[in-house]
């Protein structure tokens, strides 16, 4: 039985037609034993992969400068003092991440006092460390703390959704509404239920938030969606271990794709579309327990 050669293919250099006779292609290698002073291709000596720079196909995933041990990369994107040595032994262990997994919950009970700067500053910060698609980081974020267009959020929403009800209530456009909007049905009284809590002097929608993050990407990016949520959650596993309590805001959405374009409209944000709001604030209290759920049905194929 022969022997199978597997190896690492450098290049596939195609119409060579120097250093030998005839039309060639020639299959090149890696791990040239030798170490020529005048070698052009000295990427090719190791015999393992490595990250290849191509101006031209450069977007910017910064793999280059995070896989170099000697931070010998110069790149316009990454100047000097921008890389940092990582030590992984700094890392938190498996047991401490998921530690903060399960001690994250959404906490409604929130106090009036705001949340310092330097920690809305690192939710921020956390929410651009999340992955894009095809790193195109287009994601764009938008923080509220003024409460007069805080009061403007939960009145927007709470509007779309008493429009919602009176359609819901009405008898004629009654049919036509549960056809169109099947869900909404069942939220009738809590919609209700809301606009009256508003009417005491309670806010049903932000909950008393002093801070709400607003994540949001162009029109036409074709995974808007998946982006801002993978930021969102950075923000708020940051926000528990900061101590900040963090509701998503699935309310507001909601109304957002009701009546499109107008809360992009409110906040200033032409031309782009809001893909998931964070509220934030100082909880209350503290959970002091974890349990365990009862576990999700896995399939694996």
């Amino acid at each position: 039985m022969e022997k199978q050669l597997i190896g690492w293919i450098f290049d596939i250099q195609r119409f060579s037609v120097h250093d030998g006779q005839g039309i060639r292609t020639n299959v090149f290698f890696k791990g040239c034993p030798l170490r020529c002073d005048w070698c052009s291709n000295p990427e090719s000596q190791l015999l393992r992969p490595q990250p290849l720079y191509d101006e031209k196909k450069c977007i910017g995933c910064g793999h280059c400068v995070a896989v170099c041990p000697a931070s010998a990369i110069d790149h316009e994107l990454f100047p000097a003092g921008t890389i940092h040595p990582l030590d992984r032994a700094a890392l938190p262990s498996a047991d401490a991440v998921e530690l903060l997994i399960r001690a994250r919950r959404s906490n409604r009970a929130l106090t009036d006092m705001p949340v310092p700067e330097e920690a809305l500053r690192r939710i921020v910060a956390a929410a651009d460390c999340a992955p894009t698609a095809s790193n195109a980081r287009e994601l764009g974020y938008t923080l509220v703390t003024d409460p007069a267009k805080l009061r403007a959020v939960t009145e927007f929403t709470l509007g779309v959704f008493d429009r919602t009800a009176r359609l819901l209530s009405h008898p004629l456009m009654r049919p036509f509404v549960r056809f169109l909007m099947p869900d909404a049905a069942r939220y009738l009284p809590a919609f209700r239920r809301m606009t009256q809590q508003y009417a005491e002097g309670r806010d049903p929608i932000l909950r008393g938030a002093t801070a709400v993050l607003f994540i949001h990407a162009p029109l036409k990016s074709r995974f808007a969606v998946e982006d801002s949520n993978l930021a969102c959650q950075n923000a708020s596993l940051m926000a528990e271990a900061l101590g900040v309590s963090q509701i998503y805001m699935g309310f507001v959405l909601v109304a957002g794709r009701r009546q499109k374009g107008a809360l992009e409209q409110l906040l200033g944000l032409d031309g782009r579309r809001v893909c998931a709001v964070l509220a934030l604030g100082m909880p209350a209290f503290r959970f002091a327990n974890t349990f365990e759920r009862k576990a999700s049905p896995v399939t694996r194929l």
